[in-house]
């Protein structure tokens, strides 16, 4: 009976090393496909999940994508101290408070918009309409930055890019949190003090401690330290902030962020940020797959256009705040112009948040919100980094050298 208890438990792990397997082949091989259109990895990832899930060619079925969770909370950990990293004092004491005012007016319009868009076009329930105006408030600093090394921008305007791009996801995070305390409170049926204030007590204890786990990294790592124990304790300590945050069924992501802000602020050292760079591929390739996977098809039939309008309507809010914010600041003509364009990538935070989100809906909503927030990431990777490197090239960000060069090395 041991035996056969043994012999179960190994084919069980056979199975989960199995599935890990395909899930690297099919994001790497989309990959392959998707680099011929010039679309992002993310999108080849998303749309492998889409075709081996349960919705086309079902070789994963719907029970064992939701085993798959633990994934979204490592993944999502990475995420939000990479953003971290952007959230440099130094930097955003060149501008001050015009870049906070500015984030405000940018982060806010677009939340506002989506928010308002989905319940007067579509009527939507409000919960439903805040929790998606939050995570339209988010930017992925990610793609353009990519845009900003590949094409050497520099100048005031990239500057004031990568201050606002860090700080609205700081926004998108602490706006998340305070909807989803209050979509737990909704759900267990009575709003009391208690229910408002025990989740904002949670996430502040979640924010001392990213603080504090900062000044433990910085001193486990030495200089002496090799770069494999460097990771180590730079993931042990990202685990741990992301376990605990489980345990109290708050969002990893807010004190992530602190870990990586914090650390980039109290510490000279980068290494940890590019070894992070090489361990973290197959673990977002992995969430990115796994995101696909939760898509149900069938939806976009009936909400793929809702998917489409908020494309739409966020890069509206997105552009008007930006342009308003600007202006009140009384920035240069450039950045009033042509800062939106910059703030519309849209991917890793914004599935991240979706992938938590769906946690405080019910089924049906659930898959709404996902269908919603994947089918958009589909549009907004595809036509983000083309829109941040037009800002680029129109604000004068880019000089006309770099634009043949990176076009040479492009076509190499």
């Amino acid at each position: 009976m041991n035996v056969f208890a043994n012999s179960v438990e190994m084919h069980e792990h056979a199975n989960l090393i199995l599935l890990f397997t395909l899930i690297l082949a099919a994001g790497f091989f989309m990959t392959r496909i998707t680099k011929v259109a010039r679309l992002p990895h993310v999108s080849g990832y998303l749309l492998a999940g889409i075709l081996i899930g349960p919705s086309v060619l079902g070789w994963v079925n719907i029970e064992t994508v939701e085993t798959l969770g633990v994934v979204t909370d490592i993944a999502l950990a990475i995420i939000a101290f990479s953003v971290g990293r952007y959230f440099k004092l130094k930097t955003l004491k060149s501008n001050g408070s015009k870049v906070i005012i500015l984030t405000l007016f940018e982060s806010l319009m677009a939340g506002v918009f989506v928010t308002l868009g989905m319940h007067y076009f579509f009527g939507l329930e409000w919960p439903f309409c805040f929790l998606l105006g939050v995570i339209g408030s988010a930017t992925a600093p990610a793609s353009t930055v990519m845009t900003i090394r590949q094409y050497r921008a520099k100048g005031n305007f990239v500057d004031t890019v990568l201050q606002v791009a860090a700080l609205d996801d700081a926004i998108a995070l602490i706006l998340f949190s305070i909807v989803t305390a209050a979509l737990q409170a909704m759900n267990t049926g009575h709003v009391s003090a208690q229910t408002l204030i025990v989740p904002v007590v949670k996430n502040a204890a979640s924010l001392v401690l990213g603080f504090a786990g900062a000044y433990l990294l910085k001193y486990l790592i030495a200089k002496r330290t090799s770069d494999d124990h460097r990771l180590v304790v730079l993931m042990f300590v990202i685990l741990g902030l992301s376990g605990f945050c489980s345990a109290l069924s708050i969002s990893p992501l807010l004190s992530c962020m602190v870990l990586g802000a914090v650390y980039t602020n109290i510490s000279d050292d980068k290494t940890v940020f590019r070894l992070l760079n090489f361990f973290a591929p197959p673990v977002l390739l992995t969430f990115f797959v796994v995101s696909g996977m939760r898509l149900d098809v069938m939806l976009l039939k009936t909400s793929g256009v809702i998917g489409v309008a908020y494309f739409f309507i966020r890069i509206a809010g997105k552009y008007l705040g930006a342009y308003l914010g600007a202006v009140s600041t009384d920035m240069e003509p450039n950045i009033k112009k042509y800062l939106g364009l910059a703030l519309t990538p849209q991917a890793g935070v914004s599935i991240g948040l979706a992938a938590l989100g769906q946690r405080f809906l019910h089924p049906e909503m659930a898959s709404l919100l996902n269908t919603i927030i994947l089918s958009s990431a589909v549009l907004y990777e595809i036509t983000g980094p083309a829109l941040a490197k037009a800002s680029m090239i129109l604000s004068g960000a880019i000089p006309k050298g770099a634009q043949k060069a990176a076009s040479e090395l492009g076509e190499a």
